[in-house]
């Protein structure tokens, strides 16, 4: 798999190390070496199931990262494409060369930072980029804030057994940028019957569950599971119990929850 992803992306004087370790391969710009981490494991897993397509959508989103590296992206002006997105809360919470990224505290399993958006790609707002721009941190919260509530909130509805479930996946990279939309959260509250539980295992869906028996809590942890391993950017594979405004992560065994 190393040697494949190298021989696709080898090009324009790039630059490959290879930490055997954690086994992930680092692609940089020669000239810049600035540059992204790609974990093996994870492409090895997907490709078992989605062979070349596995391979094909790593390569096209690295191409469109590595594109816009060492390129001047100013934030004045391009407020209304400055969004909030969410990562695990493991993901890292600076950059490569040290800089530590705008972030916010969301939950246990989760973190928020703040992306500027450049069409196929993005770049995640760090404070470097701040403090060229002369921007606070509560200036970009709030823009991304007030964007995030602009998006759509279309959902697709889909009952099994009894319980309802919701899908959000326009595909627009901020798909599970909505679990910040607390006016949306607050709707689906009002019209859910049983318990509301919220998942986003990838960045691209948000699912919402109108749980109203036991069986509901198992097609939920089995739906996350799956999302969750074959997403582009994996965030979490629990579930959160929304209530009160709150969101809790619920561990969901066979037939039993626990919280």
């Amino acid at each position: 798999m190393r040697k494949e992803l190298q021989k696709r992306l080898e090009k324009g004087g790039r630059i490959f190390s290879y930490d055997r370790e954690k086994d992930v391969l680092r692609v940089e710009n020669g000239a810049t070496h600035q540059g992204m981490n790609i974990s093996l494991p994870e492409i090895v897993a997907k490709w078992n199931t989605q062979k070349e397509k596995a391979i094909d959508e790593v390569v096209y989103y690295a191409e469109e990262a590595l594109n816009v590296m060492g390129k001047a992206h100013p934030l004045s002006g391009r407020e209304k494409y400055i969004f909030p997105v969410i990562r695990s809360s493991s993901f890292p919470k600076e950059a490569r060369e040290g800089v530590l990224f705008l972030t916010d505290e969301h939950t246990a399993e989760t973190r928020i930072y703040y992306a500027l958006d450049l069409g196929k790609t993005y770049r995640l707002i760090d404070l470097k980029l701040l403090e060229e721009e002369g921007w606070s941190g509560e200036h970009v919260r709030e823009t991304a804030r007030f964007n995030v509530r602009s998006l759509s909130t279309e959902m697709k509805k889909d009952t099994v057994a009894g319980n309802d479930f919701y899908f959000l996946n326009t595909n627009d990279g901020y798909d599970a940028s909505r679990i910040l939309n607390e006016k949306f959260l607050k709707e689906m509250a009002e019209k859910v019957k049983g318990e509301m539980v919220v998942a986003v295992p990838h960045q691209d869906v948000l699912i919402i569950g109108d749980i109203r028996n036991e069986t509901g809590y198992d097609v939920m942890a089995q739906m996350t599971m799956n999302f969750f391993a074959n997403g582009h950017v994996p965030i979490t594979a629990l579930s959160f119990l929304y209530k009160d405004g709150e969101l809790e992560p619920i561990f969901i065994m066979g037939k039993k929850r626990k919280s």
